[in-house]
């Protein structure tokens, strides 16, 4: 199958249309939450702690942003996020293993535990459940999960 989009590292112009997806994307994901009153939180949180201390991997498709991951420097995860449009094509597949070519060591990361979508997704990936936590901002059950690279 012929890729229709391509991985860059990110660019400071990519916050905006960074910012825009990810508020897209939960909104979809989570109807009942108001995720447009985090955002103020979202763009602090993006350009002070996951900029500056992760990288940042971007999909584009046609010259547009259709999702993003980022994985810092200790194999972290923290956002895969993945437009609407391009949900189910192989981008999130391709960001995921740019994220374990970067942290080759392995990978972990937290998935709302009432997302089964994505726990399948990342399960499909390779990644295994390591147990239980809680989002202390939401308060919301997450599971844990991680990628060993097999030797």
């Amino acid at each position: 199958m012929t890729r229709t989009f391509q991985l860059r590292l990110y660019r400071d112009s990519d916050q905006e249309p960074s910012i825009a997806l990810w508020l897209e994307t939960w909104k979809r994901a989570y109807p009942s939450i108001d995720f447009d009153a985090r955002v103020a939180w979202w763009r602090e949180r993006w350009r002070d702690e996951l900029v500056p201390h992760a990288r940042v991997i971007v999909g584009e498709h046609r010259g547009a942003m259709a999702g993003f991951v980022t994985i810092d420097n200790a194999g972290y995860l923290d956002q895969l996020v993945v437009g609407p449009s391009h949900q189910g094509s192989p981008l999130a597949t391709a960001l995921v293993e740019e994220a374990k070519r970067l942290s080759p060591d392995g990978v972990t990361l937290k998935v709302n535990a009432d997302n089964a979508r994505a726990i399948r997704f990342y399960e499909r990936n390779g990644f295994v459940d390591i147990g239980e936590d809680f989002n202390p901002g939401s308060k919301r059950p997450v599971r844990k999960m991680a990628w060993t690279p097999t030797r």
